[in-house]
């Protein structure tokens, strides 16, 4: 005999609105509790939720919330992220700028990019969408577009970060955001629009940046073309990583030092705040560690160079986070990643000097080579 939780979930395809919607609002705490109550019958209560997404509006944002929830499960996930039906009706809703549940559609739909059959979002094309910017075919151009263009004054995208970032992984994906989509040569790539968003006032959107840098710093083939784009027009990375870093107190820095930085991160406004959250900050500086690794002496030399002063840069910073992390917290944290960097910034004057680190007091080896062969996947 079913139990009266079993019964809810069998009203969720009830032909009765009202029905439907106290099954599926009572059935949300349970998305989280007791999952496995939605895999009976292979997934048949999945299966509803994902009608239901098309449902009256507080039905469907109930829903979306216990499918968001369920998503974590690797075989949920499956079902979700491999069915076009459903991904048109997510990217569909999401272009409606009405829609009441855009917020949950695209925590959803960040979700899904957790599963690598989402690779397809980058080269899926559906019909164009009317005022937009873009005339584009292709989904991911017009998902960017309503995250960078039409958005910013809405919190209702935010969640996209997250589905960009973890997209990032994909090498299609940092191919099409660092090659330009026109022959114009004044045309920009992609991820020049992403830039600003490492300051934008919404946590969400600022931490979804830096992981997209971070992935992206790792997926792309050639590191030293984010550092130096081959279009002179297309601005480096390198400012959009550091200006968030970077502390509006700059008593510390000389003025030699001052003029090495990018000008964007010369004499910062009062009201500019150094990024405090540490996933975040983790998030650029592991970014930046990778250009550094990965790019070779000459990303190297780029990244430390005038124009640049990213030694200055993670300098000053570990020197902040020094007494937020406290001296235990050695080999953890930012603290450690900006010795990785500074450890990899000098160690061409090191090598220079027959390997020996006077500042640390040790002889270390320091590969010559400007390969990645030291590079190992850690994220």
């Amino acid at each position: 005999m079913p139990t009266e939780l079993e019964e809810l979930v069998d009203f969720l395809h009830h032909g009765n609105t009202q029905i439907r919607q106290i099954a599926v609002e009572n059935l949300v705490p349970y998305s989280k509790a007791d999952s496995k109550i939605f895999k009976s019958k292979q997934l048949a209560p999945v299966k509803d939720l994902k009608m239901l997404v098309k449902d009256y509006p507080p039905i469907a944002k109930n829903a979306l919330t216990i499918l968001i929830n369920l998503s974590a499960d690797l075989e949920v996930l499956k079902e979700l992220a491999e069915d076009d039906a459903l991904l048109e009706t997510v990217l569909s809703r999401l272009m409606n700028f009405k829609e009441p549940t855009k917020t949950e559609l695209c925590m959803l739909l960040a979700n899904l990019a957790k599963s690598p059959s989402l690779e397809r979002l980058v080269t899926l094309e559906r019909s164009p969408v009317p005022n937009l910017p873009t005339t584009s075919q292709r989904a991911i151009a017009q998902l960017i577009d309503i995250y960078n263009v039409l958005s910013v004054s809405q919190d209702s995208y935010d969640h996209l970060a997250y589905l960009f970032s973890d997209l990032a992984r994909h090498p299609s994906f940092t191919a099409y955001l660092t090659t330009t989509v026109s022959p114009d040569p004044l045309s920009l790539d992609p991820l020049t629009s992403f830039l600003p968003q490492t300051s934008h006032a919404s946590h969400v959107r600022r931490l979804g940046t830096a992981l997209l840098f971070r992935n992206i710093a790792l997926a792309h083939p050639n590191p030293l073309h984010l550092l130096q784009p081959p279009n002179p027009i297309i601005p480096s990375i390198l400012p959009a990583i550091l200006i968030p870093l970077c502390s509006s107190n700059q008593e510390n820095i000389t003025e030699e030092e001052m003029e090495l930085l990018p000008e964007e991160c010369q004499l910062l406004p009062p009201e500019h705040r150094q990024e405090r959250d540490e996933e975040t900050v983790l998030g650029l500086v592991e970014a930046l560690w990778l250009l550094c690794a990965r790019g070779g002496r000459t990303g190297r030399e780029v990244v430390r160079g005038k124009g640049a002063g990213g030694y200055v840069v993670v300098r000053e910073l570990h020197l902040g986070w020094e007494e937020k992390e406290g001296k235990e917290e050695k080999g953890k944290g930012v603290r450690d990643w900006c010795e990785k960097i500074v450890d990899l910034l000098m160690g061409d004057d090191v090598t220079e000097e027959k390997g020996v680190d006077e500042k640390k007091g040790r002889v270390e080896e320091v590969e010559e080579e400007e390969d990645e062969e030291d590079v190992v996947p850690i994220f």
